[in-house]
């Protein structure tokens, strides 16, 4: 059976990175094959793993609607449904070590609710090939809300080392057990914690809400210079303080 470890939390607190990190450690050990899943609007996953975006779920989307617009026909041998499942299905980009599927964005007005119901009719079929499936959710509840992820094994809410940040991701448990989705663990990481330390009032916070802590990744200058260099940050040494702090709570979830 597939591994599903599904991240979240609010933006800006490195969910991406922090994903980036995780899809390195698996391939590194071996734990393939891994389907990466960049499931937000605003994607950027593949610059953290250091690899070229593929085409993805909006962009065929628009591509089909535009076509659609101009009159083109689809060929004579396939229905519309069929064209457009053939045309989604090329979004799965193959890497040396991982898969990778994107959501992407469409263009102009209008919600993500088609392009995040192409994205669980993918999910659901693609899943049972892989070892492993990494998601990296949009900022806030969109995907949890919607139903859009698979089960999910590991739930991974990630934090930064502020009060704000703790109270996002409680929401985002809090609609988890509303919605009675029993991950088959969800726990809290906080990170860029100055020193790998937190704060008195941060460990309020995540008791106020019980929330299960896995671990705290300091803040790493390395990240920060990769992403100023236009490196990939995943490919940061393996000895920098981030990476052995993410690989420690891996092993200790056992995951």
């Amino acid at each position: 059976m597939p591994h599903t470890i599904a991240v979240a939390g609010k933006g800006g607190v490195g969910k991406t990175t922090l994903t980036g990190l995780l899809i390195e450690y698996l391939c590194q050990k071996k734990q393939g094959p891994v389907l990466a899943v960049d499931a937000d609007a605003n994607s950027n996953l593949n610059e953290v793993l250091g690899v070229e975006a593929g085409v993805s779920l909006g962009q065929i989307r628009e591509e089909i609607a535009q076509a659609e617009l101009r009159g083109d026909t689809i060929p004579k041998s396939m229905t519309k449904a069929d064209y457009a499942e053939y045309r989604f299905e090329s979004a799965l980009a193959e890497e040396d070590d991982f898969d990778m599927l994107v959501m992407g964005r469409t263009q102009g007005k209008g919600c993500y609710c088609y392009v995040n119901g192409v994205l669980k009719t993918l999910l659901d079929k693609y899943i049972g090939a892989y070892r492993y499936v990494v998601i990296d959710n949009e900022a806030g509840m969109e995907h949890i809300a919607r139903g859009t992820l698979p089960h999910v094994d590991a739930l991974l809410l990630v934090s930064d080392c502020s009060r704000r940040g703790v109270q996002a991701v409680a929401r985002i448990a809090e609609m988890v057990r509303e919605l009675d989705l029993k991950p088959g663990l969800m726990k809290l990481i906080v990170n860029r914690a100055p020193g790998g330390v937190l704060s008195d009032g941060v460990r309020e916070e995540i008791e106020a809400h019980h929330l299960e802590l896995a671990g705290v990744l300091p803040q790493d200058d390395a990240v920060y210079e990769a992403d100023c260099d236009g490196k990939p940050s995943s490919k940061i040494p393996d000895a920098s303080p981030v990476k052995r702090a993410l690989h420690g709570i891996m092993q200790d979830l056992s995951l």
